[in-house]
């Protein structure tokens, strides 16, 4: 019977929680950056009011 890699399996792992881990904060800048954008726009629609 093969014996079980389980290096290759705990970089397996390790992998995916960095992937994990980058979408996350990519997902938490862009939600960051569009708040930011819309009250630009709306400090700059109350001044021209």
């Amino acid at each position: 019977m093969a014996k079980p890699n389980y290096q290759y399996e705990k970089r397996q792992r390790e992998l995916a929680k960095k992937k994990k881990k980058e979408e996350k904060k990519q997902l938490l800048q862009e939600k960051k950056e569009i708040p930011a954008e819309s009250e630009t726009d709306q400090t700059t629609d109350t001044r021209i009011d």
